[in-house]
């Protein structure tokens, strides 16, 4: 089993070594991969070293998967290729995600449609990921009609470069006589400040980020009349993102019912008792696998409304997890060598 990493030095890509390991995901070779300046870094995983190589020479190996989390340029360019070497490639970037013919894969709601000829599956957005999974189990029994839903979202989703933004500008609050140097990613600062853009502003003035969300919960849910409007907000948090749902179904439900559910859903854990303090948060989300979903409650404003708070760590769920799922599911059908 000879298993590439493409982008294996930058926070997913990390990511997604730890949770190999931690899933006890089995591979002979692993060959992390970045670029050219990070060729020859070492890496560490499943007890021993790796050395960093460029795509192009993994591309020589041959590997039998790849996991991809190096943008969407890499993606577009180097996926087929080694698609065409007959790798199997999981991306975790945009490039393919809304590409006719790809599926774009969360394992707890959508696993049946993945066949053995998809040699590229897109791994969706990590906003989107923790709400379909929250959300499928509920559609399944109630039918969704409405999902109006803001998040509230980690700098770690932007990358370490965020991650440095934030210590620095804490760091600069903190000790202003002893300053460090600011390199910024963001338009603003975002040490005590909530930033209500992520990513670019399209012509029909939400972000991409917000347009990822809705076109891909349609795909992913197989619902593409789904009536869904998202804002996406960035906050000074590292542990995960939260996201604040409203959910209108098509037929009435008992808040038992959906605890009932939710309790027994696969990959979500329940914490809704508000009046002993226990609701997700992102601090205790960071380092996990699944979803948290609490602070359940009707909308008093209309029938057949649920509000709820979900919660996971973007980096592992949103991203990381996920994909290793979904190669876990391929070698489950007898695609992948153990």
């Amino acid at each position: 089993m000879k298993l590439a990493v493409v982008g294996a030095t930058g926070l997913v890509g990390s990511a997604m070594l730890r949770v190999l390991e931690t899933r006890g995901f089995s591979f002979d070779t692993l060959i992390p991969v970045a670029s050219a300046a990070s060729a020859g870094r070492e890496v560490e995983a499943a007890g021993r070293s790796w050395k960093v190589c460029t795509a192009e020479a993994a591309l020589e190996m041959q590997p039998d998967l790849a996991l991809f989390s190096a943008g969407g340029d890499v993606s577009r360019i180097w996926a087929p290729l080694f698609r065409d070497v007959g790798t199997r490639v999981i991306d975790n970037s945009s490039a393919w995600r809304m590409e006719p013919g790809i599926p774009l894969i969360v394992p707890e709601v959508n696993g049946a449609v993945l066949q053995e000829s998809d040699f590229i599956v897109a791994n969706p957005n990590c906003s989107t990921i923790q709400m379909v999974v929250a959300l499928a189990p509920l559609h399944r029994a109630f039918g969704l009609k409405r999902v109006v839903v803001s998040t509230y979202q980690s700098v770690t989703g932007t990358g370490y470069k965020a991650v440095d933004q934030l210590r620095a500008e804490t760091h600069n609050r903190m000790h202003p006589s002893e300053p460090v140097p600011v390199q910024p990613v963001y338009a603003h600062p975002i040490d005590l400040n909530i930033i209500p853009q992520i990513d670019v502003f399209m012509d029909n003035g939400y972000t991409k980020e917000e347009m990822k969300m809705i076109l891909e919960t349609r795909k992913i849910m197989s619902f593409p009349d789904l009536a869904i409007t998202a804002t996406a907000v960035r906050l000074p948090v590292m542990g995960g993102h939260s996201e604040s749902v409203n959910a209108e179904f098509s037929r009435s439900f008992t808040l038992d019912e959906v605890r009932h559910i939710l309790s027994s859903a696969e990959g979500v854990v329940l914490q809704d008792d508000p009046a002993a303090g226990v609701y997700p948060m992102p601090l205790m989300a960071e380092g996990k696998d699944e979803v948290f979903v609490g602070r359940l409650r009707i909308d008093a404003s209309q029938p057949n409304t649920l509000n709820c708070w979900v919660v996971a760590d973007n980096l592992r769920k949103g991203a990381a997890t996920n994909a290793v799922q979904i190669a876990e599911l391929m070698r489950q059908k007898g695609w992948l060598p153990y």
